[in-house]
């Protein structure tokens, strides 16, 4: 027995040891299985994440393809700022009007529509809401769009402002003197026999002193964005900022004086500039735009809330406190109710008829956020403005051209030392420039602080320092239908009546002439006309002559362009015939709409 009793002990061992065998390979098979169950989990939540991911980096594309889309319409048509869904509370501090063609982008809610993003077969969508409320006083909208792909939403919010004159720090239409003031008669130098239209020097002018061309000098050192319609021409010139002009020719500026010789060529502190803008910057016809700001017929629509009108020379004196003193003696109503200016109304705010009339003046608060415009004396009976030609203000005289020094003629206003006169007692009158008796003119000076435009149907005469109190929160533009002179007055031997070094804050335009400095060319060095802000005209204007590249006479310059205008304007302050929006700034924000459109 003893022979056999190994049989069984090895046969349980070799049973135990399949056993053993069995349940590893069970156990590796479950492990496995696991494993499977475990991918395919992964795989397919995988799938679903990669997919929740690309749709919501999908929405947030169809969010900025939103604001693109509300740019083109604003493009196509610069009045679509008036419209939008008003029943957005993003919209509840503004003035918005579904427009009569729908716009899918406008609905609002689980019932409003949704825009399909082009290309995407309805499968990315999005819808904007519009924040137009300071649109009237900087110029700028704001956009909130949705994007919306599949479950995903995303929101961003845009701020818009129109691409205009104050995005440079200086713009010129046309690179020459003004006509009318340099007496230009050369017909090389126009379109035409008739004289009345310049041609640009890369159409063809006459290049030199025929047509009386400007160019930059060696002193010149221009601390902002600058373009041009026409040629630029440089001399030495140091331009810190972005260059651009309407002259496709390459290298986009020419190395010529103003006499049309070939000189030392400018600096160009940025890569790439100057550069070719694609076209020419159109300059509007009028500043009459800003006249209907003070209309009051048009609240309920383009105009709710009315500026100032003042009529014939028209003082203004502002004041660190907030207040300008106003003399207008030929203003007989400052706002109007009409287009043909029938009736009128005056507000207390604007000034007290009595007060304006009067040698001190009237002072009032600086019109917040609004335009104060000085127009011609009416010579439509029915204005309600209107003046007899024979008939003029208690203490206003108008000086003939042989009552003063120079045989020019001018005005006088007031009594004591409340009396203001354009020539003055001593001073000889420039030869381009002229006081009209019943001329819109703007004679301005001061500390200002607040936010407005003001605007003159003629002349603006800056005939001191304007300063701002704040400069980061105050904001003042300078609109003038013709010239923007810097007011310079020289006596009849060429001495001078004013301190030297001038100073000038703010947004500058002169829609149909010239930003210039009076007697530029008499007396001697005035030191430093400083310009922060921007300036705008449609002929180059002189400031200064020089002599072995010093300034002889006049003022040297010192132009730096005032960054704020990057992102906002003075008080509908003018803009080109032809503009596009610019996105100013992005952000994104929480969702404002589920994807069932729904609040979120």
């Amino acid at each position: 027995m003893d022979e056999f009793d190994d049989f069984p002990a090895k046969d349980s061992r070799r049973d135990r040891e399949r056993g053993a065998a069995m349940i590893t390979v069970m156990g590796v098979g479950l492990v496995l299985a696991m494993l499977m169950s475990l991918l395919v989990v992964t795989t397919v939540n995988g799938m679903k994440q990669a997919r929740a991911d690309a749709n919501w980096n999908a929405a947030l594309a169809a969010a900025y393809a939103g604001v693109d889309d509300y740019q083109s319409r604003l493009s196509a048509d610069t009045s679509y700022y008036r419209f939008g869904n008003p029943a957005s509370s993003f919209s509840a501090t503004s003035t918005v009007t579904l427009p009569s063609e729908t716009n899918k982008a406008f609905g609002v809610g689980t019932t409003g529509t949704w825009a399909n993003v082009s290309g995407s077969t309805e499968r990315a969508q999005f819808r904007y809401e519009v924040d137009n409320s300071k649109y009237a006083t900087t110029g700028r909208i704001r956009v909130r769009a949705t994007g919306r792909v599949g479950d995903a939403t995303r929101t961003v919010t845009a701020d818009l402002k129109q691409q205009g004159f104050i995005d440079y720090l200086y713009f010129t239409d046309y690179e020459a003197q003004d006509p009318s003031v340099a007496g230009t008669s050369n017909t090389s130098c126009f379109t035409d026999s008739t004289k009345t239209t310049l041609k640009y020097s890369w159409a063809g002018r006459t290049v030199g002193s025929t047509c009386n061309e400007i160019s930059f000098g060696a002193a010149d050192d221009l601390q902002g964005p600058v373009h041009s319609n026409d040629t630029i021409r440089a001399c030495g010139s140091r331009f810190e900022g972005t260059v651009t002009t309407a002259d496709s020719r390459s290298p986009y500026y020419s190395a010529r004086n103003s006499s049309g010789s070939s000189c030392t060529g400018p600096t160009f502190e940025l890569a790439g500039y100057p550069s070719y803008s694609g076209g020419v910057v159109g300059m509007p016809a009028t500043n009459s735009e800003l006249k209907k700001e003070t209309r009051t017929d048009l609240v309920a629509t383009e105009v709710p809330r009315p500026g100032c009108l003042y009529t014939g020379p028209t003082q203004f004196t502002f004041y660190a406190n907030g207040t300008v003193n106003i003399k207008s003696p030929f203003t007989k109503k400052t706002r109007i109710g009409n287009a043909n200016s029938t009736t009128g109304t005056s507000p207390a705010e604007c000034g007290t008829i009595s007060a304006l009339q009067s040698s001190a003046g009237a002072t009032i608060t600086v019109p917040e956020n609004n335009v104060m415009y000085v127009q011609n004396v009416p010579s439509v009976t029915s204005d309600v403005n209107y003046w007899s030609s024979s008939t003029n203000p208690t203490n206003f005289t108008c000086t003939t051209a042989s009552s003063t020094s120079a045989g020019k003629p001018g005005w006088s206003f007031g009594t004591g030392t409340n009396k203001i006169a354009f020539p003055s007692s001593t001073e000889k009158p420039p030869t381009t420039t002229t006081y009209g008796c019943r001329a819109g003119d703007v004679f301005v000076s001061g500390e200002f602080n607040g936010a407005a435009t003001l605007a003159a149907e003629n002349y603006v005469f800056v005939t001191g320092d304007i300063t701002y109190v704040n400069d980061q929160e105050d904001i003042l533009g300078l609109v003038g239908n013709n010239a923007v002179w810097v007011y310079n007055p020289l006596t009849s031997s060429g001495n001078a009546l004013l301190a030297k070094n001038r100073t000038i804050e703010a947004a500058i335009l002169s829609v149909a002439h010239t930003f210039q400095v009076q007697n530029y060319d008499a007396g001697s060095s005035r030191g430093t006309l400083t310009v922060l802000g921007a300036i705008a005209q449609k002929y180059r204007g002189t400031v200064a002559t020089t002599s072995g590249g010093s300034i002889a006479t006049g003022y040297a310059k010192d132009y730096r362009y005032d960054d704020r205008f990057k992102f906002y304007a003075p008080p509908k302050f003018l803009n080109p015939v032809t503009t596009t929006y610019g996105v100013t700034s992005w952000v994104e924000s929480k969702a404002v709409f589920a994807a069932d459109g729904s609040a979120s």
